[in-house]
């Protein structure tokens, strides 16, 4: 049963009633599910109409069984609320904005610019769908956040009202979603038979067949491939289809398909495609809308909010001026986002008036504030504007909305329910008013910001337009589409990016006359080992002298061949997965289940291993993990001490998954990797390499003052930290590139970083040139050099502006600060040893026996072949105290009797066993050969890591 179904079971057995009505915590609380999703759900069976809401703190929940309805409290604001400016002043009819009402038939007549920037399009909706027997298919163009989706779910509903769908049904996919994985793409679309892919144990419908008799609304249909168009237009043609795994085309849908793209369909969507789709609506940007329908869209966007907080918004023409000048690439999108942060920052400042929140220019976010500059530049559309306003905006709940207006910007949960939770949830823990404040809009805007992310895709090109003519992007864009239609090469997103600089680089060199490159030997026997990209190099050479009128050069076509070769390589596969493993009943899957908890990963599971088990079942056990948690970028092994952390070439060879290990495991630890593996563009050897830094979140300012003045942190190592560019060339564009880097690093006043850009060709004889004098801390470019470093790709280098390298920097710059403070003081390792045995052992002592075992660890430091690290000691230690208390409880370990024997040959044996001397004059207790042997593999486990 899914999270949702038993949220309406839940509510079902509730009963049906206002009188019934639950709340979201007493959901959560009786499922068990986490608050945050069972308020996600609530809220969008709302949407759907499944289930009613009630006003009013706390909001109380019951299914519905009789249509939408509003329960009274609601029913009674009908009349009193009006919503537009000041609430004092009398209203023109025209004036007054009530978006959601609707009349059967009248759907289009609540959207905004009905009968003036989007008369025409209206118009062109309507004779689409009523065009007998079964409509026409529609594709919508428009900008990023213009309003596409809020445009088909519109048609929808004038569908339903006019009665021509079958099924009230409206299905909605965004192509995107599934674009690096093709064949999950069109079982999603057609379903699939039993057998048709590595995982299809069932028949399954697709959505075509669930959108039978309704309407199907494809998202940016440009990420649909080739192949899924191809099955689309025959579809179109006949109406009829085959799932994946069928070769008979047996299936019938009646379906009214609407399509949307942000691209140009002519260069982006095979044209046989195009032609089956005789309706192209063009959508405006936000920007060619009148100031009467810009205002009106604000209205209509702070009504929703004003709905959700049952609270009156007031705000001043200054505000509401630079709300509408905020909107600089993400159109309606974009201003619904910045509706949202300014809404949920007044709510959290008025939260003590119960009837109105009012949004101040002053504490509007900086780059809200500067959509008034943004808006004076332009004076004549500011002019226009503030005739419209007066000076004083209230916006009142508007009772009279029946259904919500559904599009890719609606947030799947109830922003400002999390604010007054939160907000309480803190006060209780002694936070003042300010702190408060501080915590949740930091959190708010990771909220938004991770929302909205995608509405940053068109942001990417405006900047690749800084650094490369229009022209030679649409040209590129004509290559990629003519090498993934007429020659079936993988021309990935990245593609557009690399062939354009490429491209630039190369045209702006023969136009100004300066020599060509020549073709070098170490250029010429890498070609040789590519002779398809080669062979495709060629056709795209023609391509460009068809285009400029100018004969391209031999060499380009070698540097293209390894560029087409670089960018073909794979893209990387899914998360590093993480396994936890440990001694105890519950340990690992408490510590592993905490951190799902909290951070809502899908790339852990654990392992309990108890103390009675064998290394051999506990083996076999981790690999079943480790081949259930894999996604292809291997895994990472965190455990706490022992037989454990020497399992790493075991599994490596009983799974081939790549295992990398690390013991000492903590909450924090298993936090921090999956912030890493989650967050950061990292591989198994980065994430791996970082961790063994990692030393926990919290520690004094005393401590850190310590460190800096005994001298350099171990994570600095006094060489010229840099970050590589790679470019395809190295010269030219990379030059432009190392100035954008540079600018993102000046604007952040980072000036400890030097910016390398390098050609992919001999990529890796330059880093480790590089690599030599200076410390490579990220990379960025074209493709991912492999270095062991954070790599962020161009495209989203350019699509956030640089905010994905500065937050890499700062994060590194806290792992500096964070990295292992024990490293410098013997006195402060044994206290954290302490601590440890404290939390973790229940048969022992730590306060008599941590002075014991440090005693044992110095007396192997000074007879092992290298210097123990501070950690490994606290590692040792550990592993001493678990073999005491299997001494104490006669559950000591099995080893193989070859083994053991084979143990007795190595040099430290006869080392360990003096050290056990030490124990056993200390505390009577002896340790067997079994022991003796795991202690020995914790040594030669740490031994092979340097």
């Amino acid at each position: 049963m899914t999270r949702r179904e038993k949220i309406i079971d839940y509510l079902a057995s509730h009963g049906t009633g206002m009188i019934e009505a639950v709340t979201t915590s007493e959901v959560a609380e009786g499922l068990g599910i986490l608050r945050s999703n069972v308020s996600k759900e609530l809220n969008q069976l709302v949407r759907e109409g499944l289930v009613n809401k009630q006003s009013g703190r706390p909001v109380r929940y019951w299914l519905n069984t009789t249509g939408i309805k509003l329960d009274p409290i609601e029913e009674k604001k009908i009349e009193s609320t009006k919503i537009g400016f000041a609430a004092d002043k009398s209203i023109e009819p025209k004036k007054v904005f009530t978006p959601f009402s609707r009349r059967k038939g009248n759907t289009f007549e609540s959207m905004v610019g009905h009968q003036d920037s989007l008369k025409n399009q209206v118009e062109q909706a309507k004779a689409a769908l009523l065009y007998p027997p079964h409509g026409l298919n529609t594709l919508i163009i428009g900008p990023t956040g213009s309003g596409k989706t809020y445009f088909a779910n519109t048609m929808y509903h004038f569908a339903v009202d006019s009665d021509i769908l079958t099924k009230k049904q409206f299905i909605t996919f965004n192509c995107a979603d599934y674009a690096h994985n093709p064949q999950l793409l069109m079982s999603h679309l057609f379903g699939y038979v039993k057998g048709a892919f590595t995982g299809a144990n069932e028949d399954k419908d697709g959505l075509i067949q669930q959108a039978d008799g309704g309407m199907l609304f494809l998202d940016e249909v440009h990420r649909l491939p080739p192949e899924g168009q191809e099955m689309i237009f025959y579809f179109m043609d006949h109406g009829i289809y085959s799932r994946l795994g069928e070769t008979a085309k047996v299936h019938h849908a009646d379906i009214r398909l609407v399509c949307a793209t942000t691209e140009n369909p002519e260069s982006s969507l095979l044209q046989t495609f195009v032609r089956r789709i005789p309706i192209i609506i063009q959508l405006p940007a936000f920007q060619q809308r009148t100031a009467h329908e810009k205002i009106q869209l604000l209205e209509q966007l702070l009504t929703l909010e004003a709905n959700r907080i049952q609270k009156n918004i007031c705000l001043n023409e200054d505000v509401v001026q630079a709300l509408i000048g905020s909107v600089t690439y993400g159109n309606v999108g974009q201003l619904k986002s910045n509706v949202q942060l300014v809404c949920a920052q007044g709510f959290l400042n008025s939260m003590q008036d119960k009837n109105e929140i009012s949004l101040q220019f002053e504490q509007l976010p900086p780059n809200i504030k500067d959509g008034l500059s943004h808006l004076a530049n332009n004076r004549h559309e500011l002019g226009e504007i503030t005739k419209l306003l007066d000076t004083k905006m209230i916006i009142k709940p508007d009772a009279q909305k029946k259904y919500t207006e559904v599009d890719s910007y609606e947030l799947p949960y109830n922003l400002y329910e999390i604010i007054g939770d939160k907000a309480a949830l803190l006060k209780d823990e002694g936070l003042d008013k300010s702190s408060i404040n501080n915590f949740i809009m930091t959190d708010i805007n990771l909220h938004l910001k991770s929302f909205y992310s995608r509405g940053k895709l068109d942001k990417a090109e405006n900047k690749l337009n800084e650094i490369v003519d229009q022209d030679i992007i649409d040209l590129t864009k004509r290559i990629q589409k003519f090498l993934v239609e007429e020659e079936a090469y993988p021309a990935r997103a990245n593609f557009i990016y690399a062939m354009s600089l490429h491209i630039s680089s190369f045209v702006k060199r023969i136009q100004s006359g300066k020599p060509l490159r020549q073709i070098s030997k170490d250029l010429t026997s890498m070609v040789h080992d590519y002779p398809d990209e080669l062979e495709v190099a060629q056709k795209v050479k023609g391509i460009i002298e068809d285009s400029y009128q100018f004969p391209i050069p031999e060499s380009e076509v070698y540097y293209m061949a390894i560029l087409l070769a670089s960018l073909k390589a794979e893209p990387k596969a899914g998360k590093v997965g993480i396994v936890v493993a440990a001694h105890g009943k519950s340990t690992a899957s408490s510590m592993a289940q905490v951190v799902t908890q909290l951070l809502s990963v899908d790339n852990i599971t654990s392992f309990d291993m108890p103390l009675e088990m064998s290394p051999k079942v506990a083996l076999d056990g981790i690999a079943v993990q480790v081949k259930k948690i894999n996604q292809g970028n291997g895994v990472l092994l965190l455990v706490d001490m022992g037989s454990l952390s020497t399992f790493s070439s075991k599994l490596t060879e009983k799974t081939r998954i790549e295992v990398r290990t690390i013991d000492m495991v903590t909450t924090a630890m298993i936090l921090e990797a999956a912030r890493k593996t989650a967050l950061i563009d990292s591989d198994l050897l980065t994430v791996y390499r970082e961790l063994r830094e990692f030393a926990g979140y919290s520690r004094t300012t005393e401590k850190v003052t310590e460190k800096k003045e005994k001298g350099t942190l171990p994570n600095d190592d006094g060489r010229q930290k840099v970050i590589i560019a790679v470019c395809s060339t190295g010269e030219g564009t990379a030059k432009k590139i190392k100035e954008l880097l540079d600018k993102i690093l000046i604007d952040n006043l980072i000036n400890d970083l030097k910016v390398i850009p390098i050609s992919v060709v001999q990529m890796k004889q330059e880093v480790q040139k590089i690599k030599k004098n200076q410390r490579i801390v990220a990379a960025t470019g074209i493709v991912d050099p492999n270095v062991s470093v954070p790599f962020i790709p161009l495209e989203k280098l350019l699509q956030d502006g640089g905010e994905s390298l500065i937050s890499l920097i700062e994060g590194m710059e806290l792992e500096i600060d964070q990295s292992e403070d024990f490293e410098y003081s013997d006195v402060l390792t044994e206290e954290i040893a302490q601590k440890y045995l404290e939390q973790y052992f229940t048969f022992i002592n730590p306060k008599k026996i941590t002075g014991i075992l440090w005693k044992y660890c110095d007396f192997l430091d000074r007879r092992v072949q290298k210097k123990l690290t501070n950690a490994f000691k606290i590692s040792l230690i550990m592993h001493l105290a678990g073999a005491i208390e299997r001494v104490l409880t006669n559950s000591e370990m099995a080893v193989p009797a070859d083994e053991l024997e084979l143990m007795k040959k190595d040099s430290l044996y006869s080392t360990v066993q003096q050290a056990n001397e030490i124990l056993q004059e200390a505390l009577n207790i002896k340790l067997g050969g079994n022991e003796i042997y795991y202690i020995m593999q914790l040594f030669n486990t740490e031994f092979q890591k340097n």
